[in-house]
């Protein structure tokens, strides 16, 4: 009852004229930058940091640093959200999150269902912001508290288990998934070594010493990989134009969507309390997960709406789930949310246990306006969903440009490089060849991101047990996420023997 009432407090400060401006123009400018592949949330977040102080200006310390965190983090979730849009209507990743969505989204929007696809995915979005800001109310301090017990080696195992799980992603062939995987894995080793300070597979090519960027890796595969289909399976033809029917979902399609809506949000809540997991594990977990109780994973990939709903709820969860290791520890778990936590301190406002004892306005009333953010982003994005809808109507002459420009503008404005164009083209050929022979795509890009996480932990746990790999097995989590790791793995390959086993019986 008494964080009732601390909640209370918190909407007579979001509810205040400004903060809701603040909130209002933190949604919008966080939409237009999920939608633009290349920005997201976390260079959104820094570019107005700066911008706040200003904003602020006239304000006491206590309301100037509710207001400036009011803002950024609207541009936070609201980010969140846009990465949907050009995933499901241009098959291009607005930031890591959201390359789950390309798989079932884009499909919708090719067989004319690109309204359904938005809607669900603002629903979504909107149920889980609600679902983890009442988690974060009532169970912020138990489960940062749990949080804290995870150490580098159980991060380790939890990150395996991701990358196992990622086989059921590989559609028919688990061993071209895998390829896929430790190919993604290979990528995230270039660079300079954190640890050692080497330099490894750069070639004395300067443009390789800071790793392979995530963003033109994933718009390469995804977007150029289907604007070179779309050039080069053309059969002379005029393309048919894709038309939209409905804007918004059906009975069926809301009926279908209930459950992975409430799956994605709780699972996406409790991954982004782990520091460093964060809204692309979240989001890669839920679909994982939605295609194995499905009673027809045939479905996924090609336009289930399932797989829109279960992984765009899980990313937003755990944008929300990332706000209590912040605000109740100190401790950021991802680029994003250190930002906020340095726009926390630049106001003198140290987060952490004493956080909501000595600056309660400043914490309920980011809690509260995230509430009524959310409420504005569904409000903002419905009624733009027919708008936004009309892009997959534009035929392919017109369209086909304008996928080239927002992929080669995203990636271009990330390190201002010409090697990144380079590396978008080449990408973009190989999107295209893998696609063409059944090689998943998912795999490859989650395989890079979580590389380097996983390298990281496993340095760590091996350096606090003097490089004895049992450490992995001596601890209890870690152990239990390693054992359902092989599981995912073993089990399936045993029920194709028996199946095949079954079929020559018959046949003999």
């Amino acid at each position: 009852m008494e964080a009732l009432q601390y909640l209370a407090d918190g909407f007579t400060i979001a509810l205040q004229w400004h903060n809701l401006v603040y909130a209002f123009v933190g949604v919008l400018i966080g939409t237009s930058v999920g939608v633009l592949p290349g920005i997201g949330p976390m260079s959104g977040v820094a570019l107005l940091l700066p911008v706040t102080a200003s904003l602020t200006n006239g304000l006491s310390p206590e309301q100037a640093a509710a207001s400036a965190l009011i803002l950024l983090a609207g541009v936070y979730y609201g980010a969140m959200y846009g990465g949907s849009t050009t995933s499901i209507l241009l098959n291009t990743p607005g930031e890591s999150s959201s390359v789950v969505t390309t798989l079932d989204g884009y499909q919708m929007a090719r067989q004319g269902r690109a309204g359904a696809a938005l809607s669900i995915a603002a629903i979504g979005s909107f149920v889980a912001g609600i679902v983890a800001l009442v988690a974060l109310v009532f169970l912020a301090q138990p489960l940062s508290e749990v949080a804290l017990t995870f150490g580098p080696a159980e991060y380790f195992s939890l990150m395996i288990l991701g990358l196992c799980a990622v086989s059921g992603l590989g559609g028919k062939s688990m061993t071209k998934a895998l390829i896929m995987t430790v190919f993604g894995l290979l990528l995230a080793t270039i660079g300079i070594d954190n640890v050692s300070g080497v330099a490894r597979f750069t070639y004395d090519i300067p443009d390789l010493y800071q790793g392979l960027e995530f963003l033109t890796i994933a718009v390469g595969l995804f977007a150029l990989g289907e604007v070179f289909k779309t050039i080069l399976e053309a059969d002379g033809t005029e393309a048919q134009l894709i038309k939209v029917d409905r804007i918004l979902p059906t009975k069926a399609d809301l009926k279908r969507s209930a459950a992975p809506i409430a799956r994605g949000s709780l699972l996406g809540f409790f991954i982004g309390l782990l520091p460093g997991a964060g809204a692309t594990l979240a989001s890669f977990f839920s679909y994982i997960v939605e295609k194995k109780v499905s009673r027809q994973p045939e479905r996924f990939g090609k336009g289930a709406i399932e797989g829109v709903a279960a992984p765009e709820s899980a990313n937003n969860a755990a944008s929300g789930g990332a706000m209590i290791p912040l605000l109740t520890l100190g401790i950021p778990g991802s680029g994003t949310t250190a930002i906020l936590m340095g726009a926390l301190l630049m106001y003198n406002v140290q987060p952490g246990p004493l956080l909501f004892s000595d600056h309660p306005q400043v914490a309920w009333g980011l809690i509260a306006s995230m509430f009524i953010g959310n409420v504005m982003l569904l409000i903002l994005n419905l009624p733009l969903v027919k708008v936004f809808a009309k892009i997959i109507e534009t035929p392919p002459q017109y369209l086909i440009p304008l996928i080239i420009a927002i992929s080669v503008f995203g990636v271009y404005a990330v390190q201002i490089s010409t090697f990144d164009l380079m590396l978008l083209i080449a990408c973009g050929v190989a999107g295209y060849l893998l696609a063409k022979n059944d090689f998943p795509l998912a795999p490859l890009v989650l395989g890079l991101v979580l590389g380097p996480m996983i390298e990281n932990n496993m340095r760590r746990a091996l350096t606090t047990s003097n490089g004895d790999f049992l450490i992995f097995l001596q601890k209890p989590l870690s152990a239990i996420f390693l054992a359902c790791a092989l599981l995912w793995l073993v089990v399936p390959m045993i029920l194709k023997l028996r199946g095949r086993q079954v079929v020559v019986n018959e046949e003999a």
